[in-house]
Protein backbone atom coordinates (compact mmCIF):
# COMPACT_ATOMS: atom_id res chain seq x y z
CA UNK A 1 0.00 0.00 0.00
CA UNK A 2 1.09 3.64 0.02
CA UNK A 3 3.98 4.74 2.23
CA UNK A 4 1.65 7.77 4.79
CA UNK A 5 4.21 10.23 6.43
CA UNK A 6 4.17 11.16 9.32
CA UNK A 7 5.78 14.50 10.66
CA UNK A 8 9.18 14.29 13.24
CA UNK A 9 7.30 15.84 15.91
CA UNK A 10 4.77 12.99 15.69
CA UNK A 11 7.43 10.76 15.97
CA UNK A 12 9.14 11.79 18.65
CA UNK A 13 5.56 11.92 20.96
CA UNK A 14 3.68 9.36 19.70
CA UNK A 15 2.99 6.68 22.32
CA UNK A 16 3.02 3.50 20.39
CA UNK A 17 0.51 0.39 21.32
CA UNK A 18 0.36 -2.73 19.28
CA UNK A 19 -2.24 -5.41 19.62
CA UNK A 20 -1.86 -8.33 17.64
CA UNK A 21 -5.61 -9.67 16.98
CA UNK A 22 -6.93 -13.22 15.27
CA UNK A 23 -10.09 -13.09 14.32
CA UNK A 24 -12.84 -15.52 14.98
CA UNK A 25 -15.31 -15.12 12.16
CA UNK A 26 -16.04 -17.76 10.06
CA UNK A 27 -16.24 -15.77 6.89
CA UNK A 28 -13.15 -14.72 5.43
CA UNK A 29 -12.26 -12.32 2.33
CA UNK A 30 -10.65 -15.05 -0.59
CA UNK A 31 -8.50 -11.58 -1.44
CA UNK A 32 -7.00 -9.01 0.77
CA UNK A 33 -3.60 -10.32 1.26
CA UNK A 34 -2.06 -6.23 1.33
CA UNK A 35 -2.75 -4.08 4.19
CA UNK A 36 -5.75 -1.82 5.23
CA UNK A 37 -5.16 1.04 7.21
CA UNK A 38 -7.77 2.80 9.22
CA UNK A 39 -7.23 6.09 10.81
CA UNK A 40 -9.97 6.80 13.82
CA UNK A 41 -9.23 10.83 13.19
CA UNK A 42 -9.49 12.63 16.63
CA UNK A 43 -12.37 14.64 15.91
CA UNK A 44 -14.08 15.30 19.68
CA UNK A 45 -17.34 13.66 19.87
CA UNK A 46 -17.72 13.58 16.76
CA UNK A 47 -16.89 10.73 14.30
CA UNK A 48 -14.61 10.79 11.12
CA UNK A 49 -12.84 7.45 9.85
CA UNK A 50 -10.40 6.82 6.86
CA UNK A 51 -9.25 2.98 5.61
CA UNK A 52 -7.04 3.00 3.45
CA UNK A 53 -5.40 -0.20 1.74
CA UNK A 54 -3.84 -0.69 -2.04
CA UNK A 55 -5.59 1.13 -4.08
CA UNK A 56 -8.71 2.29 -2.65
CA UNK A 57 -9.91 4.87 0.18
CA UNK A 58 -13.06 4.83 1.92
CA UNK A 59 -14.24 7.34 4.32
CA UNK A 60 -16.85 6.85 6.94
CA UNK A 61 -18.31 9.86 8.29
CA UNK A 62 -16.56 13.48 8.76
CA UNK A 63 -16.99 14.78 11.89
CA UNK A 64 -17.89 18.42 12.20
CA UNK A 65 -17.88 21.45 9.90
CA UNK A 66 -13.82 22.10 10.00
CA UNK A 67 -13.17 18.57 10.26
CA UNK A 68 -13.10 17.76 6.57
CA UNK A 69 -10.05 19.46 6.25
CA UNK A 70 -8.12 16.94 8.83
CA UNK A 71 -9.53 14.35 6.67
CA UNK A 72 -8.25 16.15 3.20
CA UNK A 73 -4.49 16.72 5.10
CA UNK A 74 -4.73 12.79 5.27
CA UNK A 75 -5.69 12.44 1.45
CA UNK A 76 -3.25 14.88 0.47
CA UNK A 77 -0.35 12.90 2.23
CA UNK A 78 -1.25 9.69 0.53
CA UNK A 79 -1.00 11.38 -2.73
CA UNK A 80 -4.96 10.51 -3.87
CA UNK A 81 -6.78 12.96 -5.47
CA UNK A 82 -9.89 9.76 -4.75
CA UNK A 83 -12.79 8.66 -2.60
CA UNK A 84 -13.99 5.37 -4.00
CA UNK A 85 -16.84 5.60 -1.41
CA UNK A 86 -18.00 8.46 1.70
CA UNK A 87 -20.01 6.14 3.74
CA UNK A 88 -22.32 8.79 6.11
CA UNK A 89 -24.08 6.99 8.80
CA UNK A 90 -26.61 9.49 9.26
CA UNK A 91 -26.90 13.02 8.90
CA UNK A 92 -26.34 14.77 12.44
CA UNK A 93 -23.79 17.21 12.24
CA UNK A 94 -21.05 15.58 13.91
CA UNK A 95 -20.93 12.95 11.11
CA UNK A 96 -22.21 15.23 8.20
CA UNK A 97 -20.06 18.29 8.99
CA UNK A 98 -17.46 17.80 6.88
CA UNK A 99 -18.51 16.17 3.81
CA UNK A 100 -19.00 19.14 1.73
CA UNK A 101 -15.28 20.06 1.94
CA UNK A 102 -14.51 16.45 0.95
CA UNK A 103 -17.00 16.48 -1.97
CA UNK A 104 -15.85 19.73 -2.90
CA UNK A 105 -11.90 18.45 -2.94
CA UNK A 106 -11.72 15.13 -4.27
CA UNK A 107 -13.08 12.68 -6.40
CA UNK A 108 -16.04 11.23 -5.18
CA UNK A 109 -16.94 8.12 -6.97
CA UNK A 110 -19.86 6.45 -4.33
CA UNK A 111 -22.05 8.10 -1.86
CA UNK A 112 -23.85 5.91 0.39
CA UNK A 113 -26.35 7.42 3.24
CA UNK A 114 -29.96 5.94 4.98
CA UNK A 115 -32.75 7.08 3.37
CA UNK A 116 -34.08 10.17 4.69
CA UNK A 117 -33.14 14.02 4.67
CA UNK A 118 -30.93 15.74 7.31
CA UNK A 119 -32.04 18.97 9.30
CA UNK A 120 -29.28 20.59 9.74
CA UNK A 121 -27.57 23.58 8.02
CA UNK A 122 -24.63 20.80 7.59
CA UNK A 123 -27.04 18.36 5.64
CA UNK A 124 -27.72 21.35 3.37
CA UNK A 125 -24.43 22.25 2.94
CA UNK A 126 -23.69 18.72 2.21
CA UNK A 127 -26.32 18.48 -0.68
CA UNK A 128 -25.37 21.80 -2.69
CA UNK A 129 -21.68 19.95 -3.11
CA UNK A 130 -23.32 16.69 -4.32
CA UNK A 131 -25.03 19.14 -7.11
CA UNK A 132 -21.96 21.36 -7.55
CA UNK A 133 -19.94 17.92 -8.54
CA UNK A 134 -23.21 16.02 -9.97
CA UNK A 135 -23.10 13.11 -7.86
CA UNK A 136 -26.37 11.37 -6.99
CA UNK A 137 -26.04 9.44 -3.63
CA UNK A 138 -27.15 6.02 -3.14
CA UNK A 139 -29.94 6.09 -0.33
CA UNK A 140 -30.06 2.83 1.27
CA UNK A 141 -33.27 0.99 2.35
CA UNK A 142 -31.04 -2.25 1.59
CA UNK A 143 -28.31 -3.54 2.56
CA UNK A 144 -25.29 -3.12 0.21
CA UNK A 145 -21.86 -5.17 -0.67
CA UNK A 146 -19.06 -4.17 -2.33
CA UNK A 147 -15.13 -5.34 -2.65
CA UNK A 148 -11.87 -3.28 -2.90
CA UNK A 149 -8.63 -4.33 -2.93
CA UNK A 150 -9.74 -8.41 -2.20
CA UNK A 151 -11.39 -6.62 1.22
CA UNK A 152 -15.13 -7.06 1.61
CA UNK A 153 -17.63 -4.48 2.88
CA UNK A 154 -20.93 -4.74 3.56
CA UNK A 155 -23.16 -1.82 4.88
CA UNK A 156 -26.24 -2.65 7.18
CA UNK A 157 -29.46 -0.43 5.89
CA UNK A 158 -31.78 0.74 8.78
CA UNK A 159 -34.57 -1.89 8.67
CA UNK A 160 -37.42 1.06 9.50
CA UNK A 161 -38.76 3.48 8.11
CA UNK A 162 -39.42 5.67 11.60
CA UNK A 163 -37.36 5.05 15.17
CA UNK A 164 -39.01 7.99 17.05
CA UNK A 165 -39.77 11.90 17.78
CA UNK A 166 -36.43 13.67 16.85
CA UNK A 167 -33.84 10.58 16.94
CA UNK A 168 -31.73 10.57 13.66
CA UNK A 169 -29.02 8.24 15.07
CA UNK A 170 -30.72 4.51 15.09
CA UNK A 171 -30.93 5.34 11.13
CA UNK A 172 -27.03 4.74 11.38
CA UNK A 173 -25.69 2.80 8.18
CA UNK A 174 -23.47 0.00 9.83
CA UNK A 175 -19.97 -1.44 8.09
CA UNK A 176 -18.69 -4.35 8.13
CA UNK A 177 -15.09 -4.79 6.68
CA UNK A 178 -13.95 -8.46 6.51
CA UNK A 179 -10.34 -8.58 5.48
CA UNK A 180 -9.43 -12.06 5.37
CA UNK A 181 -9.03 -13.60 9.24
CA UNK A 182 -9.67 -10.02 10.45
CA UNK A 183 -13.20 -8.24 10.57
CA UNK A 184 -13.96 -4.92 11.23
CA UNK A 185 -17.39 -3.25 12.55
CA UNK A 186 -18.42 0.35 12.16
CA UNK A 187 -21.75 1.01 14.22
CA UNK A 188 -22.12 4.60 13.65
CA UNK A 189 -24.60 6.24 16.78
CA UNK A 190 -26.82 3.24 16.70
CA UNK A 191 -28.68 2.99 19.52
CA UNK A 192 -30.73 0.56 21.71
CA UNK A 193 -33.24 -0.26 18.74
CA UNK A 194 -30.60 -0.58 15.55
CA UNK A 195 -28.52 -2.64 18.23
CA UNK A 196 -31.25 -4.87 18.24
CA UNK A 197 -31.60 -5.01 14.65
CA UNK A 198 -27.83 -5.95 14.32
CA UNK A 199 -27.58 -8.61 17.39
CA UNK A 200 -26.56 -10.96 14.82
CA UNK A 201 -24.46 -9.30 12.62
CA UNK A 202 -21.30 -11.84 13.88
CA UNK A 203 -18.16 -11.37 15.86
CA UNK A 204 -15.39 -8.33 15.09
CA UNK A 205 -12.17 -8.23 15.53
CA UNK A 206 -12.25 -4.34 15.80
CA UNK A 207 -15.59 -2.47 17.16
CA UNK A 208 -16.01 0.72 16.77
CA UNK A 209 -17.93 1.50 19.70
CA UNK A 210 -21.69 2.94 18.68
CA UNK A 211 -22.40 6.42 19.54
CA UNK A 212 -19.79 7.40 20.92
CA UNK A 213 -19.45 5.43 24.01
CA UNK A 214 -22.95 6.90 25.65
CA UNK A 215 -24.64 4.60 27.99
CA UNK A 216 -26.77 2.48 25.85
CA UNK A 217 -29.28 -0.16 27.60
CA UNK A 218 -27.94 -3.36 25.49
CA UNK A 219 -24.80 -2.80 25.15
CA UNK A 220 -23.13 -5.21 27.33
CA UNK A 221 -25.60 -7.72 25.10
CA UNK A 222 -24.23 -6.50 22.23
CA UNK A 223 -20.86 -6.57 23.32
CA UNK A 224 -21.21 -10.22 24.27
CA UNK A 225 -22.25 -11.02 20.57
CA UNK A 226 -20.05 -9.32 18.25
CA UNK A 227 -17.06 -10.51 20.90
CA UNK A 228 -14.78 -8.05 19.75
CA UNK A 229 -10.70 -8.19 20.71
CA UNK A 230 -10.30 -4.57 20.33
CA UNK A 231 -12.63 -1.63 20.67
CA UNK A 232 -12.04 2.07 19.42
CA UNK A 233 -14.19 5.03 20.69
CA UNK A 234 -14.49 8.27 19.07
CA UNK A 235 -15.35 10.42 21.87
CA UNK A 236 -14.36 13.50 24.06
CA UNK A 237 -13.79 12.62 27.64
CA UNK A 238 -17.03 14.27 28.71
CA UNK A 239 -19.36 12.21 26.40
CA UNK A 240 -17.70 8.76 27.20
CA UNK A 241 -19.54 6.99 29.98
CA UNK A 242 -18.25 5.60 33.15
CA UNK A 243 -20.42 2.81 32.57
CA UNK A 244 -19.81 2.02 28.97
CA UNK A 245 -15.85 2.14 30.20
CA UNK A 246 -16.72 -0.52 32.74
CA UNK A 247 -18.67 -2.85 30.18
CA UNK A 248 -15.48 -2.72 27.69
CA UNK A 249 -13.05 -3.82 30.19
CA UNK A 250 -14.74 -6.48 31.26
CA UNK A 251 -15.03 -8.28 27.80
CA UNK A 252 -11.21 -8.44 28.34
CA UNK A 253 -11.11 -6.09 24.57
CA UNK A 254 -7.69 -3.54 24.14
CA UNK A 255 -9.98 -0.86 24.27
CA UNK A 256 -8.52 3.19 22.89
CA UNK A 257 -10.46 6.21 22.71
CA UNK A 258 -9.83 9.48 20.69
CA UNK A 259 -10.18 11.88 23.51
CA UNK A 260 -7.34 9.82 25.64
CA UNK A 261 -5.23 8.54 23.13
CA UNK A 262 -5.61 11.36 19.82
CA UNK A 263 -5.53 9.78 16.38
CA UNK A 264 -6.17 5.93 16.43
CA UNK A 265 -4.46 4.09 13.41
CA UNK A 266 -5.23 0.45 13.35
CA UNK A 267 -3.54 -1.70 10.61
CA UNK A 268 -4.82 -5.07 9.30
CA UNK A 269 -2.58 -7.35 7.67
CA UNK A 270 -5.04 -9.49 7.38
CA UNK A 271 -3.83 -11.98 10.09
CA UNK A 272 -3.12 -9.65 12.99
CA UNK A 273 -4.36 -5.84 13.24
CA UNK A 274 -2.15 -3.14 14.93
CA UNK A 275 -2.69 -0.09 16.87
CA UNK A 276 -0.56 3.15 16.67
CA UNK A 277 -1.86 6.32 19.04
CA UNK A 278 -0.43 9.51 19.13
CA UNK A 279 -0.44 9.14 22.87
CA UNK A 280 -0.94 6.96 25.60
CA UNK A 281 -2.08 3.22 25.87
CA UNK A 282 -5.31 1.32 26.04
CA UNK A 283 -7.80 1.85 29.15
Amino acid sequence: MKIFRRTAALLLTAAIAAVSLFSCNEKQSSAGTGELKVTFIDTGKADAMLLQSETANVVIDCGEKGDGKKICKLLEESETDTIDYLIITHFDKDHVGGAAKLIKSFNVRNVLTPNYDGTVDEYEKYKSALAEKSITPMKLTEDVSFTLDGIDYTVYAPKKTFYGENDENDFSLVTKVVHNKNTLLFTGDAMEQRLDEIMDIGTCTLLKVPYHGRKLDNIAEFLNAVKPKCCVVCTSSGEFSGKIQEALKKTGAATYATCFNGNITAVSDGKQIKIDTEKGSSL
